[in-house]
């Protein structure tokens, strides 16, 4: 008896834990906020429109040699909201290409979290989270053009093609793995479904980005 006491106890802490577990919306792909997200062109605008399924509203991607971000400035605590949750899925992946060379830098998905490190936009640091269609869950590595900005997958369609899978990440630990920083607040965020390298056809989905505390 005292031990199912004891164990309904700590069920009822672990619920109020869980209960408050802090959270913070990134991305709530709401007609509102698709208006005011910034546009970055690199070549010609891969094609973004909004939609919603049983589990709320989604953003759709597509690129065929076309490569544009949706971003925004935001900070984040992440000694208190570390924790960052996507939910994707890739309808048409972009399998056969090296996303590790120039020519094939290409992502059907790919989630930035930006830390702003200097005055200029060239000197701030970026961990690329990347839908991959090639790689394996937690491979990572340097973009091809910029060693301020690392690719690590997620996610990747040899496990999860044409379905919603959610993923999550703690970006602080990423930062120090990754670049070797202590960072404790974000400065930016971005969503880019590209294919300007590979000419190639995508489409993607983005879900529910938020951040948590645990």
């Amino acid at each position: 008896m005292f031990r199912g006491i004891i164990l309904l106890f700590l069920g009822f802490i672990l619920y109020q834990t869980n209960s408050f577990a802090e959270k913070i919306q990134a991305f709530n792909f709401s007609e509102e906020e698709f208006k005011q997200l910034k546009v970055r062109k690199i070549k010609k605008y891969t094609q973004y429109s909004l939609g919603s399924n049983e589990n709320g509203n989604f953003l759709k991607s597509i690129a065929e040699g076309q490569a544009s971000g949706l971003g925004k400035e935001i900070s984040i605590d992440l000694n208190r909201t570390p924790f960052l949750n996507i939910t994707w899925k890739i309808e048409k992946n972009l399998s056969g290409i090296n996303e590790r060379s120039k020519k094939g830098h290409d992502y059907a998905a790919r989630v930035f979290v930006i830390k702003k490190t200097g005055s200029t936009a060239l000197s701030n640091r970026a961990i690329n989270y990347v839908f991959s269609s090639n790689e394996d869950i937690g491979e990572y590595w340097s973009s091809p053009f910029t060693k301020k900005s690392i690719d690590y997958v997620l996610a990747t369609t040899k496990l999860n093609d044409n379905e919603w899978v959610t993923v999550k990440t703690n970006v602080k630990k990423d930062f120090k793995k990754l670049h070797n920083l202590d960072v404790n607040e974000l400065n930016g965020l971005a969503i880019m479904t590209d294919t300007d390298n590979s000419k190639k056809k995508t489409i993607a989905y983005y879900q529910n980005i938020y951040f948590s505390s645990n």
